[in-house]
């Protein structure tokens, strides 16, 4: 027989402690789990372990080629899962961070976990969620994908996302709908110079008062002037 998924209130902060200690449990088992974030309701797994991850694709039908992004309760665990931040970066991570902004960086290659086809590279995030940052301080980095299946749309709330994902995930923590529902803004910092590889929540010109010379989603970066062609204008 499958197991039964829990489902708990976390509404009411009184009702936090306990949902983040079988939070621990769950994780620690190598189970998923449903909790909202700052944007949508995520699916997150124990970023360190494969099975737990693997669990978390197969849940949202989705192959290794789309590896989940890891979500972080504060800025200063960066420097332990990412490798030779750029300092634009880090300048990114402390204008936006907490905040739905997920910055592609190149992952510490000592660590020892299995995303999926990631070439190197890892996507992190900090949310400005109460209850997402109460778990992330208790149980550390995790795995967080939206929590849907393949091609239907973000759960806002915690029964959506129940209606789609069912038992394959062990515990839904309820705390209401999500109403700022774009997604994450996501950047890739492992290229120069840095591109947008998904338009969210924080708009390209709040990135370009960091960032001025990020190439936009769908855009061309500049030519550098020493490569291009002779005779051709600079304008």
């Amino acid at each position: 027989m499958a197991p039964v998924s829990e489902y708990l209130d976390v509404s009411d902060p009184a009702a936090l402690p306990a949902a983040v200690d079988r939070a621990r449990t769950v994780l620690g088992d190598r189970g998923c789990i449903v909790l909202p974030t700052d944007t949508v309701y995520g699916i997150g797994a124990d970023a360190f372990s494969p099975t737990a991850v693997a669990v978390l694709l197969a849940a949202k039908g989705r192959g290794r080629s789309m590896p989940p992004p890891v979500l972080m309760a504060d800025r200063a665990v960066m420097a332990g899962l990412a490798y030779d931040a750029p300092e634009q970066a880090e300048q990114l991570a402390e204008r936006f961070w907490p905040g739905a902004l997920t910055l592609i960086l190149k992952s510490q290659p000592t660590l020892t976990w299995d995303l999926g086809e990631t070439r190197g590279t890892v996507a992190l995030r900090v949310p400005a969620d109460p209850v997402t940052r109460e778990v992330l301080y208790a149980v550390g980095p995790m795995a967080v994908s939206s929590a849907n299946r393949t091609g239907m749309p973000a759960a806002t709330t915690a029964q959506a996302a129940r209606e789609m994902l069912g038992d394959a995930v062990s515990l839904y923590l309820d705390g209401g709908e999500r109403t700022e529902c774009a997604p994450s803004t996501i950047v890739d910092c492992t290229v120069t110079p840095f591109r947008v590889a998904r338009q969210g929540a924080v708009s390209l010109e709040e990135l370009r008062e960091v960032v001025p010379d990020l190439v936009a989603e769908g855009e061309e970066p500049p030519v550098p002037a020493d490569r291009r062609a002779p005779g051709l204008p600079e304008g």
